[in-house]
């Protein structure tokens, strides 16, 4: 699932409120700065194309 509209200052805001995080302006920039990269991550993981016949596995094994 692709979000177009993700705003990540915000979900750094509400996550912060939620989890009573004390964040510090120092810091603000730095947190989004990793969140703007880990956005990037996941959209790319999730536009790999899976075909429909694929199952979950109940239990990892390397």
């Amino acid at each position: 699932m692709r979000r177009e509209g993700f705003d990540v200052s915000e979900y750094v805001d509400q996550m912060g409120f939620l989890l009573d995080l004390q964040l510090k302006d120092e810091y603000r920039d730095d947190v989004l700065a990793n969140f703007e990269r880990i956005k990037a991550i996941a959209n790319l993981v999730n536009s790999f194309p899976l075909p429909e016949e694929i199952e979950v596995a109940p239990v990892f094994e390397p």
